[in-house]
């Protein structure tokens, strides 16, 4: 029998008018990390309500979350200035929450990304760098976003690609800990990377380009349909319950391959796509910055272009398809979250729900000549984030009003929608964490004391709490803070000092060189130097590549200045 001890402790909720003046927090013996109990996972309910009494007399006031997580989406919509992007359900989103402008990840990978921004740690405190360890018998039992609110009385939920599957997750997403009830993946999900792709030669391929009619697919849909489907489910069966629920949605479009809903290639004809600005491989640019994009080339399509390794270049008639069917994936992604977003209003849970969107790190899309994640440039570690918060954000909506009604992106808009309120100081995903703690009314975990490897309960990132807190004038929130003091860090692995076939994703052990980045308001700092994966140390005395670039003049990361600038000392503050 699992042995329970309980406390019950104070707190008092964020947003006026939703206050929880009692919680329930358990801290559970759990079995030895690496051992999956699923047993538990089949538990319904959180902790707190399934012993009936411990369940706080408010909790009906308690707000909800749903947190919904995409694949490599990049800052691509129209709330972030992008004209060209029909995305009119984010957008709606958009402007009903406080959204922030520059968002950064700390890893540009999925797994290590994940683990970090749902434990509130960074790549170095949790050790993954790569797709092949769990945090929890490798770093420490830390606790996760969904775990936390879980012990607080929540019923979590997993659906889709929240965690990374796999080895990182333990093969359970990190199941029983995080989750009340076992997570749900697609089950066309297994049809992603198989040849379902129609070519011009009427044959099936595993292509990279792969617009799709549904019908014709195997199971006649695709997994963000499914997931949406099992997310609206779970709602309606959340609407009548006692508990508050958490919810976490994870979208893969738009992750490679780009299979999607042909019809949606029709929203941007060939002829309305540009290339990136700047398509050319930058001339100082260190050897080791530089990723080879290898998992794009394994595609069957690519293959055919013969592209010379590890530099291409893409064709540009080519360049321009790949832009298409991402863009027409993130259109697709907008249907989705606008149905989720749609159906919450229908069952009258928006009023009570917290919306977080976000994504796990960006993708390039051309820029310095490179395709996908895997460095520290902005295209790939800079990301959307945006929060609703009910009465906070946006008003609570008056009788017959709503506030995200579905939008079609085939029909005409006639006016971009402007974001609701922006913050424009730098966040960091590892800020998640301690955000929907406070924004929900729970206890902040404190700061992390350094090391932190014997702490479980702690986190990293700073709250973002202070960005909500208004003036009464309509300012704009982004005149509240002070970006100048604000720092983003990212880093990323490399096996070696030239790019070769695993510099995109090196394993623990083949990491010879770590790239650690801050990101001011000012410039983009990168330092490339000695790392001893047996060890999880970086040597600052053994420098192998810099990279500076000055925001104002050179916004796209093209001119390095590194070698330009006297000495080699490193900023105090790349350490965070």
């Amino acid at each position: 029998m699992l042995r329970r001890r309980w406390r019950l402790r104070l707190g008092t909720g964020f947003v006026a008018g939703h206050h929880r003046t009692l919680s329930c927090r358990t801290e559970a013996e759990m079995p030895p990390p690496g051992r999956s109990q699923l047993w538990l996972g089949l538990v319904l309910g959180s902790v707190c309500s399934s012993l009936g009494s411990a369940v706080p007399s408010n909790a009906q006031d308690a707000l909800n979350v749903l947190l919904i997580i995409v694949d490599d989406l990049r800052p691509s919509l129209g709330c972030y200035g992008d004209k060209l992007i029909r995305s009119p359900n984010i957008d709606q989103l958009a402007s009903r929450s406080l959204l922030f402008q520059n968002a950064f990840a700390q890893q540009a990978v999925c797994a290590p990304s994940r683990v970090s921004f749902l434990t509130g740690r960074r790549p170095d405190t949790t050790r993954l760098y790569d797709f092949n360890s769990y945090w929890r018998v490798h770093a420490g039992n830390f606790s996760t976003i969904p775990q936390y609110f879980k012990e607080n009385g929540y019923v979590t939920m997993s659906v889709g690609k929240v965690f990374h599957p796999g080895i990182s997750s333990n093969h359970s997403d990190d199941s029983p800990y995080s989750w009340s009830v076992p997570p749900y993946h697609p089950s066309s999900e297994q049809y992603e990377n198989t040849k379902t792709c129609k070519g011009p030669d009427g044959e099936l391929h595993a292509n990279l380009l792969c617009p799709v009619d549904v019908a014709e697919v195997p199971e006649g849909t695709l997994p963000d349909k499914q997931s949406t489907e099992e997310a609206i489910r779970l709602l309606e069966k959340m609407k009548s319950s006692a508990s508050p629920f958490f919810l976490a949605v994870g979208y893969h479009k738009p992750h490679i391959p780009f299979r999607y809903p042909k019809e949606f290639q029709k929203l941007y004809p060939l002829e309305s796509i540009t290339l990136a600005p700047d398509p050319q491989v930058p001339a100082g640019l260190p050897p080791v910055a530089y990723n080879p994009w290898m998992d794009i080339r394994q595609r069957e399509d690519v293959q055919a272009l013969n592209l010379s390794v590890p530099y291409g270049p893409v064709p540009v008639d080519f360049q321009r398809k790949i832009r298409q069917s991402y863009f027409a994936s993130v259109s697709y992604l907008d249907t989705q979250v606008g149905q989720l977003l749609s159906a919450l209003e229908a069952l009258q849970l928006a009023n009570s729900t917290i919306v977080a969107f976000t994504s796990d790190h960006g993708w390039a899309l051309g820029e310095h000549g490179e395709w996908a994640k895997y460095s520290n440039f902005d295209v790939t570690t800079r990301v959307p984030l945006m929060f609703y918060v009910p009465g906070r954000t946006a008003p609570l909506p008056e009788a017959g009003d709503k506030l995200f009604p579905y939008i079609n992106p085939f029909d005409s808009v006639s006016a971009l929608m402007e974001p609701g309120r922006e913050a424009v100081d730098l966040v960091e995903l590892v800020s998640l964490f301690p955000t929907l703690a406070g924004l929900a009314g729970l206890h902040i975990p404190p700061r992390c004391p350094i090391p932190s490897f014997h702490v479980q309960l702690c986190r990293e990132g700073q709250s973002l709490l202070k960005h909500f807190r208004f003036h009464d004038s309509e300012e704009d929130v982004a005149l509240h803070g002070n970006p100048r003091e604000s720092i983003a860090y990212s880093q990323y692995p490399r096996p070696a000092d030239s790019p070769q076939w695993n510099s995109d994703k090196p394993s623990l052990k083949d990491i010879k060189v770590m790239g650690y980045s801050i990101r001011t308001i000012d410039y983009r700092y990168t330092v490339w130097v000695g790392f001893n994966p047996h060890e999880f140390l970086a040597n600052f005395s053994d420098v192998h590549a810099g990279e500076l670039y000055f925001v104002d003049s050179d916004p796209l990361q093209d001119h390095n200045m590194y070698n330009d600038t006297q000495g080699g000392d490193l900023p105090h503050s790349l350490t965070p």
